[in-house]
């Protein structure tokens, strides 16, 4: 009888499966009304924008990179379309392609600097972290509360599923963005030559892949993605403030590295990013329904499981090598 072998790269994302759905049981043993398809849709509603950015950085983090500048795009986006909305009359149907045309661009200037001057990623996205959120303050240093009736509408208005549930938009656009990005990662060259980036970028030269090109892309697609995230948010929040999403990127990156992406880059699963986000989700919902904790318990669950990870990404590793070495 042939046996069943696991292939190593998958332990990660079937743990952070199995792990949310054991939180979620957990909850639903505990709490009356947690084991509800809507509880599980409010975490959907209330993470659409992290799923839209986590996505993003699981791009970066495949190809080996660091984005750190995320959360000030994003805090960029919802204050210049406030202002813009509400200080200049424009109309929605410009500001919302104009904000993604600006967040694509700005991934694309920050993959450019990577790979033509062959700087660390961290530095750039720094940089780009401290100009994005400083200009947040150029635009204002008070909140911009956003009256606009389409944006109102999106933000207020319930689709309405089977067995009285609902979802918001914001669902609708991070779903759309999910299953986009699992074609293009696996269904495509590009996602072909981001895997093989992150595996062995001088390799994949050789082999005559396309890899700035497509590192300065996976930058620009991040930025796509922070831009969509951004929009996201501003309908969520309704106001542009400099200080929204402060730490949001910490956020984004442990999602994908709970998802089984590791931080060496070469693998990583666009899945098991959304379950990354569900899981700190089901953490959020646990405090909530538990009523008297802090919600800082979430940050702190969160580490914990980091840490897990990691050391379980390392054992991974180790073990491939030491089954290939004797190989």
């Amino acid at each position: 009888m042939k046996r069943i072998q696991l292939s190593y790269k998958y332990i990660n994302l079937f743990i952070t499966i199995f792990l949310f759905i054991a939180l979620f049981a957990v909850g639903s043993g505990l709490y009356t009304g947690f084991f509800s398809a809507q509880v599980l849709l409010n975490m959907l509603i209330d993470n659409a924008f992290l799923i839209i950015t986590s996505i993003g950085m699981t791009f970066v983090l495949i190809i080996g990179g660091i984005d750190i500048s995320i959360g000030s795009v994003i805090a960029l986006v919802c204050m210049l379309s406030a202002y813009l909305l509400e200080m200049q009359h424009w109309s929605p149907f410009i500001v919302i392609p104009a904000m993604l045309l600006m967040g694509s661009l700005f991934g694309l200037a920050q993959g450019s600097f990577i790979h033509f001057f062959n700087i660390q990623p961290f530095i750039v996205t720094l940089a780009g972290m401290f100009l994005a959120r400083g200009l947040c303050y150029v635009i204002s240093i008070d909140t911009i509360m956003i009256t606009d009736p389409f944006y109102q509408q999106v933000a207020t208005y319930r689709i309405p599923l089977p067995f009285e549930t609902f979802i918001s938009i914001s669902v609708l656009i991070a779903g759309v963005l999910v299953l986009a990005a699992l074609y293009l990662i696996n269904y495509t060259k590009f996602g072909r030559t981001v895997y093989a980036i992150g595996g062995n970028a001088q390799s994949a030269m050789l082999m005559g892949l396309p890899v700035g090109r497509t590192k300065v892309l996976v930058y620009a697609f991040n930025g796509f993605c922070s831009a969509l995230a951004g929009i996201v948010f501003s309908f969520y929040m309704l106001s542009g403030y400099g200080l929204h999403a402060v730490g949001l990127e910490m956020d984004a990156i442990a999602s994908a590295v709970i998802g089984g992406t590791p931080l060496t880059g070469g693998v990583g699963f666009v899945t098991g990013t959304v379950f990354g986000v569900l899981i700190q989700g089901v953490i959020q919902t646990l405090i909530m329904f538990q009523g008297t904790l802090s919600s800082w318990w979430t940050k702190i669950a969160i580490a914990f499981l980091l840490c897990i990870f990691i050391v379980l990404q390392r054992i991974i590793i180790a073990r491939k090598e030491r089954t290939k070495a004797i190989a």
